[in-house]
């Protein structure tokens, strides 16, 4: 079936473009809407184990950089005129999520067979609302679920007994910020278990400025709405069944393999992105079944939908280092990067206006003191002395 989604690469971002968050973040928000419009109903099996198209998206850029709550609502807001779609609670407790699943419970036949499912689609725009990392036994449960095995899933509570998940499938995506990452994720959580099913989608500034968003919007927009609508609705009820992948596609994927173990990325070879390297794979063909939905019902991936997932889900990891060095860092160290960030986007300040942005954080003139010598010993700031006192600039790089 021929749909608007068959140039998905830029048909999407076209739609989005009108709004200021960057283009990646407009592919992935519309990558959450067909995983979530997919569930259960395909997969893509490996004997052993079964891949499913689910996805934990998360947005990271400061605040004020860029719109992501707009980001994740327009693809959202498609998905929510799907009939039969489950949606998870808002703010996760286990009770609420338990009910969900409850009422999510579904049975669809696929040729002569039945399944059944609990699909669930969890949208946040503050990570914080749907899972605390400190909380390890929910990372851990959230760490099962997106591995979408097939059978029941218990989940023992102290106070309310055992509840039961049967062929769970979670798909998230979610927002936050830099400080929050640092804030918040502890250490056991750098390219763990969590980390490594997560997919990091980066932006520290903006696409562009566009004042008023409204006098951009395409004068068809209802139209392509409709049209997007229309698709995913034919995507949820239609698609069913495994994926299977093309002789070509097969060929390409052994051979990316191979080159994949024996020369990871230059920037991911640190031992804290293990996790992440070891389930790319899995990023990628559960990436490939989504585009390949949304191009068309074939059942068969294509070797331009395996390679196009693999670079879409490479082009993420230029950023991935800046994701995991927040977290962790020590309270001087957080304070530090906001200085830094807020120097690079004025490129020059008075030294006292500096303080006063970060005075909340350092009450304490030599613990501040401290904060800028280290950026200046360390190449990324200039201290330069003016009538009346001092300006901090940003460090111009050396030239070739």
């Amino acid at each position: 079936m021929p749909r608007i989604f068959k140039d998905w690469l830029t048909e999407y971002v076209a739609y989005a473009s009108y709004t200021e968050a960057p283009k990646r973040m407009h592919f992935f928000s519309g990558v959450a809407a067909i995983a979530g419009a997919l569930r259960r109903h395909v997969w893509f099996d490996q004997k052993r184990y079964k891949w499913f198209p689910n996805m934990y998206i998360v947005f990271i850029a400061p605040p004020g950089v860029v719109n992501k709550s707009t980001t994740i609502e327009i693809a959202m807001d498609l998905l929510r005129q799907v009939p039969g779609i489950g949606w998870g609670p808002s703010i996760m407790t286990w009770q609420a999520l338990m009910t969900k699943f409850a009422e999510a419970k579904e049975s669809f036949p696929v040729g002569d067979d039945l399944y059944t499912q609990c699909a669930l689609t969890l949208e946040a725009n503050e990570f914080g609302l749907l899972l605390d990392p400190q909380d390890r036994a929910l990372v851990d449960f959230m760490v099962a679920l997106w591995d979408s095995k097939t059978g029941v899933i218990e989940k023992i509570t102290k106070h309310v007994g055992s509840d039961e998940v049967e062929n769970p499938f979670i798909n998230l995506i979610a927002g936050t910020t830099p400080a929050w990452i640092a804030g918040n994720f502890p250490d056991f959580l750098i390219g763990g278990g969590f980390t490594s099913r997560c997919l990091f989608v980066y932006a520290d500034k903006k696409e562009k400025l566009i004042a008023y968003p409204g006098l951009n919007v395409r004068s068809d927009d209802q139209q392509v709405r409709q049209a997007l609508i229309k698709d995913l609705d034919h995507i949820a009820n239609t698609i069913l069944g495994e994926y299977t992948l093309s002789p070509e596609a097969v060929a390409w994927g052994i051979d990316w393999y191979k080159r994949h173990h024996e020369d990871p990325p230059e920037g991911l070879r640190d031992d804290q992105f293990g996790g992440y390297l070891s389930r790319k794979q899995t990023h990628t063909h559960k990436l490939a079944m989504v585009l390949e939905a949304s191009r068309g019902d074939s059942m068969v991936i294509g070797i331009d939908s395996l390679v196009d997932a693999t670079a879409m889900v490479s082009d993420l990891e230029g950023e991935l280092p800046k994701v995991f060095a927040k977290i962790g860092m020590s309270e001087d160290a957080v304070a530090a990067d906001r200085l830094l960030t807020y120097i690079r986007q004025r490129q020059v300040l008075p030294y006292s206006d500096a303080y006063q942005y970060i005075h909340a954080s350092f009450p304490n003139a030599r613990d501040f003191e401290g904060i800028v010598k280290g950026l200046v010993a360390a190449g990324l700031i200039l201290l330069k002395q003016i009538p009346g006192g001092f300006l901090l600039e940003v460090a111009q790089p050396p030239a070739a």
